[in-house]
């Protein structure tokens, strides 16, 4: 699928098969501990109707520097033609974190979505689930629900 995009760095993908294409950062910033930042990437797209693209935390900032997405995974709607930007987060409670120009700091997932039609009823089928919710799908283990 072509994307027709405005970027100075284009979103690559690292192997065959990935799914995430890397984002890299056009700004430099400095998150100290807790703190949080919006980040330009200078991309913007022109997804095509009926596609959504995500932007996702990299695994490795993750783990290695406590650095996530505070809205992930953020969505970027097919009429959205404005600048990707990433808002990071710096989880770690003791070391800062600097972002240069150029760096990878998310990735983006390109994905079909059908659209749904909503239709009003007076009931809802029932299912295995039921209303269960936050952490209603636990398991039990020696008859303990872990």
């Amino acid at each position: 699928m072509d994307v027709p995009i405005i970027a100075p760095d284009v979103p690559v993908y690292a192997h065959p098969g990935d799914a995430g294409a890397d984002l890299v950062a056009a700004e430099a910033v400095r998150l100290e501990p807790g703190e949080r930042a919006l980040v330009g990437t200078g991309v913007r797209i022109a997804l095509p109707e009926g596609y959504v693209a995500f932007v996702v935390p990299r695994s490795g900032l993750a783990a290695k520097h406590g650095i996530t997405i505070v809205n992930a995974p953020g969505t970027i709607d097919a009429g959205y033609r404005g600048e990707i930007k990433v808002i990071l987060l710096n989880t770690d409670r003791t070391h800062a974190h600097d972002i240069a120009v150029g760096d990878r700091i998310a990735q983006l997932i390109v994905m079909p979505v059908p659209r749904a039609v909503f239709l009003p009823v007076e009931a809802l089928p029932d299912s295995v689930r039921g209303e269960g919710g936050f952490g209603s799908t636990g398991y039990q283990k020696d008859g303990v629900l872990a």
